[in-house]
This record gives structure tokens, sequence and C-alpha cells, in this order.
């Protein structure tokens, strides 16, 4: 799966499986653009990248913003002329049980998860449309699949994420346009570790292959679903879960 002269863009990629799947990409010859709102940490990944001998450029992106996403894709476009590759993986949580949500955390999550999924797909395509070739990966969750008590908008938001995947899959796929999605299990990142030990045993329990999945294997589909070989597998999910939700 070679990547040279391919760009690719990852939102969320200051850390976690947004960071895995830059190093991924670079790894396969892939030049970079990380988005996030955490410049410090980007520069950091962008000099991983580098030491690989592949080009990266950091984006400040709150995409939560429709503005930041606009110029983030812009300085993109003014570097490399084009993007290839979209990975649309920044997210977040506000977790409480829908009786006690407040309408502001609805909102923040469907804002950022949902509504910065589509504003970047909808920045990058005409682009892909023009030279006839893109790859779009969405990361969802195992929980949009089985559901989870207090994630109500957490899950809303990664379930209608599933919906946008389809839905432009059938849009833009005469055009040589793949929209996919990856549903990642119970992986060993920063947010998962914050969990008591109580709870990741819990989780633990209900997996078959009986360990958390790291980033790098997540990463590991999402770089097959963006490669040219993965170009007759579209409005697909793809499950990275060990066994935990099975359809």
């Amino acid at each position: 799966m070679g990547f040279e002269g391919r760009v690719a863009l990852i939102t969320g990629a200051s850390q976690g499986i947004g960071r895995a799947c830059a190093l991924a990409l670079a790894e396969a010859g892939a030049e970079v653009a990380l988005a996030s709102r955490k410049r410090e940490k980007l520069e950091a990944v962008a000099r991983e990248i580098e030491r690989m001998g592949r080009k990266a450029v950091t984006v400040e992106m709150d995409v939560a913003n429709s503005a930041s996403i606009k110029a983030g894709v812009k300085k993109v476009l003014e570097t490399w002329k084009k993007i290839d590759i979209l990975v649309n993986n920044a997210g977040i949580t506000r977790d409480n049980l829908l009786l006690r949500m407040k309408p502001e955390e609805w909102e923040t999550v469907l804002r950022t998860n949902l509504d910065g999924a589509y504003h970047c797909i909808q920045e990058v395509l005409p682009g892909m449309v023009r030279q006839r070739y893109g790859r779009i990966v969405n990361i969802t969750s195992v929980v949009a699949q089985a559901g989870n008590a207090g994630q109500a908008n957490y899950i809303a938001s990664k379930a209608g994420l599933i919906g946008l995947t389809k839905a432009v899959a059938v849009e833009v796929a005469r055009r040589n346009i793949t929209v996919n999605a990856v549903a990642p299990g119970f992986i060993d990142t920063d947010m998962t570790q914050t969990l008591a030990e109580d709870v990741q045993k819990k989780i633990l329990s209900l997996i078959p292959v009986g360990r958390k999945g790291t980033d790098r294997e997540v990463a590991l589909g999402v770089r097959f679903l963006a490669s040219e070989e993965a170009g007759f597998i579209t409005g697909h999910v793809l499950n990275i879960n060990g066994g935990m939700y099975m359809a």
C-alpha cells in the first residue's frame, strides 16, 4: 500500500488514534496535515513524521467552528494543492444520563463530533471530485452500534457519522471517492486509562480476545481503507473491537 504522492488530512491528530493514523500513513509514504486545537502536541507529532523523512504541516483547527475548518483546509491546499485522504477523528465526550444532560452538553458534542465531520467533508469534496480520487474515513465507535448508558449525546453523534458515511458514499462513488467508517472498541488511549479499575475490568470481560486494542491497530485499519487497494469498499463500517460487538 504505497501512499507516495498522496496528501492526508487528519483531525484530532495530536494524540491517541489520530496521532497513530498520522504516523501509519506517513510510514507508508503520505504527506500529512495534522489538525487539532493543541498546537504544541501537533508539533511533536510533526517532528516524529519528519524523522521518517516525510513532510508534515500542522493546522490549528477547531472542528466545532466551520470558519476554523475552512481556514485549515485552505492552509493545506496552499501547501500541497490537494487533499487525497481525509480522516475525521476529532471528537469529545460530555457524559451524563439523559435525564440530567444539559442542552449545552448535547449541542457541544454533536457540533464537534458530527457537524465537524460534515464541514470537513464538504470542504475537501470539491477537490476530490475534480481530481476524481479521494478516500474519506470517519472514526465512529462501538457504542454507536451497541449503545451505552450515560452517553446519549456521544452515541447519537457517532451513530450519525455512520449514516453520514453511507449517504456520502453513495453520492460520490462514481467519482472514484470512497467513504468508510472505522468503529473502534475499547482502545488503550489516554481517555480509557482514566477509567476506574473496576470499570475497565467490566469492559474487558465483554471482549472475547480479552484485552484492550491499541491505537496502532485502529490506525492500520484506517490505512487500509485509505489505500488504493480498498477502492471497491465504500459505505462500510470496519469494526476493530476484539469481538466486543459483532454484526
